[in-house]
């Protein structure tokens, strides 16, 4: 099976369109992601059809989960563009701020947004803790797919989210525990646990996790902390 027939049947399977420009977008976006890969680490994952899977459509679940149309989206620790930048091709009716501390993936997000014509993109090269301090609850959206423990995210995203709003975290099956240890957390943080939702990515047997936060209450203003003290002494 071909990267293209990959998406366009994983995106039926998630009832999402499936039409020429989205289709012709991801696989730019994964060419563009490959080549560049080349000269910088973007992506351990380096076959098409698996980059169409194991990136691409994971990421598309998203707009499964929560209606993205109209709203205001910041994805944090974005890296490569994921799960922003699918989500963008997918969906071109949102304000979306891709977010991370290295600025070479910056760069090339810029560049790659600029050379496909996406609009309503902001790429910004800043660690989420500052980010956050300066952009307190402006967001009715955050995303992430980051490898941080769930209390640590949540410290770095929740003081972004609008109370009314959300975050969606992607994360492994294996997260149970990580998930209840960070109840309080979430609750120190104005947030409220609001859903749990696996998933099989189409065309594969991997198994994902969506975890899906409320902001019930405004975020206490000695969050976030400085990332130092996050990672020695994360929320209990």
């Amino acid at each position: 099976m071909t990267p293209e027939q990959l998406l366009r049947e994983g995106l039926a399977v998630y009832g999402l369109p499936a039409d020429a420009a989205a289709i012709e977008g991801l696989e730019e976006f994964s060419r563009r992601l490959l080549e560049r890969n080349q000269v910088m680490n973007l992506t351990a994952i380096t076959d098409p059809c698996d980059v169409a899977a194991l990136h691409l459509l994971d990421c598309a679940y998203l707009l499964t989960a929560a209606d993205f149309r109209g709203k205001s989206v910041v994805d944090v620790g974005t890296g490569a563009g994921f799960p922003g930048m699918p989500l963008r091709i997918l969906e071109p009716n949102f304000d979306l701020t891709l977010l991370d501390s290295l600025g070479k993936r910056v760069d090339f997000l810029r560049e790659t947004a600029d050379a496909m014509g996406l609009r309503r993109v902001r790429c910004v090269h800043a660690r989420a803790e500052e980010f956050a301090r300066k952009h307190r609850e402006q967001f009715d959206i955050a995303t992430s797919r980051a490898v941080a423990q769930l209390n640590v995210l949540c410290e770095l995203t929740l003081p972004l989210v609008k109370v009314g709003g959300r975050f969606a975290a992607m994360k492994s099956v294996s997260t149970d525990e990580e998930i209840r240890q960070a109840h309080s957390a979430i609750a120190q943080l104005g947030g409220q646990l609001s859903g749990v939702t696996d998933y099989t990515v189409p065309e594969t047997d991997v198994v994902h996790r969506i975890v899906s936060i409320e902001k019930t209450q405004h975020t206490p203003k000695q969050f976030p902390r400085a990332f130092a003290r996050i990672k020695k002494a994360p929320l209990v």
